[in-house]
């Protein structure tokens, strides 16, 4: 880790201080430059098996990065004091699929079979997009990336399965194509994009109205960039439908110690 990374680590943990204060529950892209962020999914043991083989076949969407012993809210391997009962600035909580509620922590709610799952997160790679000159409106805009709902299935895994999700980035053709070239560096934040160009493709009739987060302007001379996203996983939840699931709400992730460099290929 380098020097720079050791400087930016108290600011990180401030960062956690007020989402685990509830002084902050909104989304994170953009917070912590350098540092991966991470999807959550909080799942009875009696489910997690299931989900574990579902996160191995579709490594694109749901690229694990870290596993909780159950009924353990710390993740060591990402941060020696995160506390997973706060330390996301939204959650949602489903009860046999459907959302039943969105908490600023689950306190009330942990208890000692849950296990902790996290998934990689794009907002990894979009600093060394940034870094090559790409643009990204989400990002310029202070808003939440687009998400949308695809005709593309995932692989199964029990109860688990459903239609891939992707995020998506309007770039002009140039920027698109460095773009592959970069993001393929990060398989543990979901890698190079899935699609370009066309959405109606994969089954997406209007990037006007996303499905999660929020819609940006798609220029003349750019096409529409999708990459899987890990809230695939929340849709193969309303598919297992278990008696308890708990994730973070799309776009308010969880911030870790973790580099993103130690997650890339070089």
């Amino acid at each position: 880790m380098s020097l720079s990374s050791f400087e930016t680590l108290p600011r990180i943990a401030d960062i956690r201080r007020k989402i685990r204060a509830g002084e902050y529950t909104g989304h994170t892209a953009g917070m912590a430059p350098g540092y991966v962020q991470g999807n959550v999914v909080i799942l009875p043991a009696d489910a997690a098996h299931d989900f574990f083989v579902y996160c191995q076949r579709n490594p694109k969407p749901c690229p694990l990065i870290a596993v909780s012993e159950p009924g353990n809210p710390t993740l060591p391997t990402l941060g020696p004091d995160i506390d997973i009962r706060t330390d996301v600035p939204r959650y949602r909580v489903f009860r046999r699929g459907e959302l039943v509620d969105e908490p600023t922590d689950i306190l009330d709610l942990w208890r000692g079979d849950l296990v902790t799952f996290v998934l990689g997160c794009s907002f990894s790679f979009e600093e060394a997009l940034l870094e090559a000159g790409i643009p990204l409106r989400h990002i310029e805009q202070g808003t939440n990336v687009a998400m949308y709902r695809t005709n593309i299935d995932t692989y199964p895994a029990g109860p688990f399965r459903g239609k891939l999700v992707v995020s998506m980035r309007p770039m002009r053709p140039a920027d698109a194509i460095r773009a592959v070239q970069i993001t393929s560096r990060f398989p543990f934040a979901h890698g190079a994009p899935v699609h370009l160009g066309i959405p109606s493709m994969i089954g997406i009739e209007n990037l006007s109205i996303p499905d999660w987060g929020d819609p940006v302007e798609i220029h003349q001379d750019e096409l529409p960039v999708f990459w899987a996203c890990g809230v695939t996983s929340q849709v193969a939840i309303e598919h297992a439908r278990p008696e308890l699931c708990i994730t973070h709400k799309p776009g308010s992730m969880l911030i870790t110690d973790v580099p993103n460099a130690q997650l890339t290929i070089l």
